[in-house]
């Protein structure tokens, strides 16, 4: 059941302080005026001794800070209005900060969507916007927080893949269809960005609105392979990058191969025969594809001979 915040009795504490003054002025004159009489004693007594009760009642709240306050195990209300107040004395009261907090959580090991281990953090802002919630609804806000925060954290680590690329490998290389995946399946923890903080952000923030908790916003901060998978990973994108500049140089040679053949027969007027043209094509390639530098082989006779 949600606690409704609502706003205690309250005076200006300088109005309790004129009170308490004016107590503890009537104990004086009845001790001045009925020395080591009964009335004057009594009189003293019941004076100072309700200056000293009211003393308990003063309270001081700085900006952004809150009093929940509760009176024979009942809520009487939140305090929230910075300044000097006069309270009830016998209530009860708790402090609570409403200033941001940031605060880190992680990193944290878990599977991602292709199922490899990977690690995850992020940093969290977040602040109280109820107080009487985050007290009563919740046995420790702070370490709700810690605990939503880590729940969140691991749900979007296992529903998106660390990179959308070795997801689809992963799958292929067990010949099974990958499951879909959000947002159309183009979204990786790599290189979600903008769009993974807005995701994450909007779950936290449904999980600690029961805690009367508002989030701020949430951002991974860590983000790497598990480290006993750490190096065989680097490899893999180490020879993807290969294979694919290897594809774009390949890709290259091949265009330029073709543009010297057509130059070449326009201007020779047709002297290439097919076995001239595959043997200029092979040395071309090796010249164009290969990453050594090569060591030119002088002809003194023909192609045939």
């Amino acid at each position: 059941m949600s606690t409704t915040e609502t706003r205690p009795w309250a005076l200006s504490g300088f109005v309790g302080a004129g009170v308490v003054l004016i107590l503890g002025a009537g104990g004086l004159v009845c001790q001045l005026a009925a020395r080591e009489t009964p009335a004057g004693v009594a009189g003293t007594a019941l004076f100072w001794g309700a200056a000293a009760i009211l003393l308990r009642g003063f309270v001081t709240l700085q900006p952004n800070e809150a009093s929940v306050l509760t009176f024979l195990g009942k809520y009487s209300g939140t305090l929230n209005r910075d300044g000097f107040w006069f309270i009830n004395p016998f209530a009860l009261r708790k402090r609570v900060t409403l200033r941001l907090v940031t605060q880190e959580i992680g990193p944290l090991k878990v599977n991602d969507a292709s199922g490899n281990p990977v690690e995850i953090g992020m940093v969290l802002t977040w602040r109280v916007e109820q107080a009487a919630r985050a007290i009563f609804d919740v046995e420790n806000y702070s370490r709700y927080v810690t605990a939503q925060g880590e729940t969140a954290l691991r749900s979007l680590a296992s529903r998106y893949p660390y990179d959308e690329d070795e997801y689809a490998q992963s799958h292929a290389a067990r010949q099974t269809e990958p499951l879909p995946l959000p947002e159309g399946g183009v979204l990786s923890l790599r290189d979600g960005g903008d769009r993974l903080t807005a995701i994450l952000t909007a779950d936290l923030r449904e999980r600690m609105a029961l805690a009367g908790l508002v989030v701020q916003d949430a951002r991974l901060s860590h983000l790497a392979y598990a480290p006993e998978i750490a190096a065989t990973m680097l490899r893999k994108q180490a020879a993807s990058a290969v294979i694919a500049a290897r594809r774009t140089i390949t890709s290259g040679a091949v265009n330029i191969v073709e543009q010297a053949l057509n130059e070449l027969e326009e201007r020779l007027d047709g002297v290439l025969d097919a076995e001239r043209k595959a043997a200029m094509v092979s040395n071309l390639l090796v010249v164009l594809v290969g990453d050594r530098d090569v060591t030119p082989v002088v002809n003194a006779g023909t192609l045939y001979s």
